[in-house]
């Protein structure tokens, strides 16, 4: 037994005699060797004994493991709302909106504003789209099978333009934010959070879109995409052409989305052309 362990039980001997010495007088005192016995007892009683210490490799690799291990890395403004996006378009069906587009050229800075409805669906594993517009002319536009066609009941003519080996570009673009997944983005965008922003009344996430293809800059230099993180999907979109001395600062597209309605049913005509007999069919590439 230490030196230090005897000397600190003596003295707690000694503040029992002490305390048993300040008793009051009614009570009966201790004999002395009472009190010396005690003391004595605390010096033979054994201590209790020592907890088994943990063998020193295990020590060791409890440190090695605290340090090798990785912490969670932290989840980003741009990670949760593609997270968001992609479990919105795992259980996406249908989206009918009504929208407003507005066109804006620079040169003359005068914007036009077409007004009308537009319906996404998921269809044999690929997500179709329509748009039917009625103000300021009726038109409708179709994106169905890798193929756009745009009537114009007008002069009944249709476009229509097939994007062949950029049809992956023209998917991506078509659908922004409607049924596709959020990391699927980083395949054809450099993509960056640009914080929330309301828009509509809704607390939209707003996201930056570069095209990595350099034909697909030549026509679409930017992409801004407002997406409700409720939803997962597109609230508001802006497409900014390439500007006369390059960046992004040409003329643009904004698309305003209201009245948003997901998976319900679509009538089935929107996805198709109301043309008539004598509708010219043309395509402009070729």
């Amino acid at each position: 037994m230490s030196k230090t362990l005897v000397l600190g039980t003596v003295m707690i001997g000694w503040m029992l005699t002490a305390a048993a010495r300040a008793q009051s007088e009614s009570a009966p005192a201790l004999p002395y060797i009472s009190r010396w016995a005690l003391g004595v007892l605390s010096l033979t009683q054994d201590p209790l004994p020592p907890a088994p210490a943990l063998p020193f490799i295990s020590r060791r690799a409890l440190g090695v493991l605290l340090f090798t291990q990785d912490p969670l890395p932290p989840v980003t403004g741009l990670e949760r709302v593609l997270t968001q996006m992609d479990a919105a378009a795992r259980n996406f069906k249908s989206t009918e909106a009504s929208v407003v587009w507005d066109q804006y050229q620079k040169v003359i800075n005068e914007t036009e504003t077409e007004k009308g409805k537009i319906y996404f669906r998921r269809e044999g594993g690929e997500i179709q789209m329509a748009a039917d517009f009625v103000e300021p002319d009726k038109k409708y536009v179709i994106y169905s099978g890798g193929k756009v066609q745009v009537y114009q009941p007008k002069i009944d003519q249709v476009n229509e333009y097939s994007p062949g080996k950029n049809r992956s570009d023209v998917d991506s673009f078509l659908v922004l934010g409607f049924g596709g997944g959020g990391h699927d983005l980083l395949k054809s965008y450099e993509v960056k959070f640009l914080g929330s922003e309301t828009v509509n009344g809704v607390a939209a996430e707003k996201l930056e879109l570069i095209p990595k293809s350099e034909r697909f800059r030549n026509n679409i230099a930017r992409i801004l995409l407002w997406i409700d993180p409720a939803l997962g999907i597109s609230v508001q979109q802006q497409l900014f052409e390439p500007g006369s001395k390059g960046g992004s600062d040409g003329d643009y597209r904004l698309a305003k989305y209201s009245d948003i309605k997901i998976d319900q049913k679509l009538p089935e005509d929107v996805f198709k052309l109301k043309t008539t007999k004598k509708t010219k069919f043309v395509s402009p590439q070729g």
